[in-house]
């Protein structure tokens, strides 16, 4: 015998539908994206975390990045028959490996549940956008020179930028008086190293510390509230 549930739809770019049953587990559908589901299914506490750190999004234009940093720092003074270490050229290094953040793509899509029993939510996401990467300031090398230092560092898969495209839908469990909040986007890893530019005398400019955001997959983002 089905149980009619009372629902309030949030305002969104998003369809959505309620089907209300008996409860049931939390596992999700998802498709259209040939993307890895990995953590999608997983019903967050609190919306997506921002970066903290103060970081620029890469321009998409040639490498996202020019080969030579924009800005290079005055050379120290060239003693005599100091070493000679070739032309002068940036240097990265990664050091650490944060965790995940999530970027959405079009507005927040919540659903009430407002029945005594557990329901059925089902998002649709009905906007395409892309995501890229985002560093702090002072970064001395090109784009894809610091994705393939941190890929070879922390054997992971990253992407300049990712899509994330019109249509996928997933459906997940909406507690009763609850609502089920979902995003549909791309998340990013966080790492952090070093980087400086070599001077052909072998000197180095000051070491900066760089944080970084670079895509690894497209998904959803689920919370309640």
């Amino acid at each position: 015998m089905g149980i009619r549930a009372n629902r309030h739809l949030a305002t969104s770019a998003a369809a959505f539908l309620l089907c209300v049953g008996m409860a049931g587990s939390a596992a999700a559908v998802q498709n259209a994206d040939p993307t890895p589901v990995d953590d999608d299914t997983v019903v967050n506490t609190a919306p997506p975390t921002e970066p903290e750190e103060d970081v620029t999004d890469i321009p998409d234009e040639g490498n996202g990045m020019p080969d030579e940093p924009t800005y290079t720092p005055p050379p120290p003074k060239d003693w005599p028959n100091s070493e000679y270490c070739g032309p002068g050229h940036g240097y990265y290094k990664p050091s650490a490996q944060g965790g995940k953040y999530h970027r959405g793509v079009g507005p927040v899509n919540s659903n009430y549940n407002g029945s005594s029993r557990t329901a059925r939510s089902t998002f649709t996401s009905e906007v395409t956008g892309e995501v890229g990467m985002s560093v702090s300031a002072g970064l001395q090398v090109s784009r894809d020179t610091l994705l393939v230092k941190i890929e070879g560092k922390f054997d992971v898969n990253l992407s300049a930028k990712l899509t994330a495209k019109m249509g996928n839908t997933i459906s997940v469990d909406t507690p009763a008086k609850r609502t089920t909040n979902a995003k549909y986007g791309v998340y990013r890893l966080k790492h952090t190293g070093v980087s400086y530019y070599i001077y052909s005398n072998c000197q180095n400019s000051a070491h900066k510390t760089i944080t970084s955001y670079s895509p690894y997959r497209v998904g959803w983002y689920i919370w309640e509230s």
